[in-house]
């Protein structure tokens, strides 16, 4: 999975707000607000096509984290941008 290319993020104070851009600017209109850690994985999943395992090892190796939370903070993310139709 991967973020679709007409998404963008922002840093606003201390937390994050992605939001769409160009032609889907028209249609989406909702901003996402993250904390640093969904900034983290949005930030890769802008890179390139990542599993949730391997999106789940990236948090691992970042943060002094337990698998159990790094797995549950993924399915989060993944399931709000899916849910929202941000991903490809």
């Amino acid at each position: 999975m991967k973020i679709k290319s007409d998404f963008t993020i922002q840093k606003v104070g201390s937390s994050y707000v992605a939001i769409a851009v160009g032609e889907t600017s028209k249609t989406f209109r909702t901003m996402i607000k993250l904390n640093s850690t969904g900034a983290f994985l949005w930030n890769l999943l802008s890179e390139k096509d990542l599993t949730e395992e391997e999106l789940v090892e990236a948090l691992l190796a970042e943060y002094d984290v337990e698998r159990e939370t790094a797995a549950n903070d993924v399915r989060k993310i993944v399931t709000v941008l899916a849910q929202n139709q941000i991903l490809q």
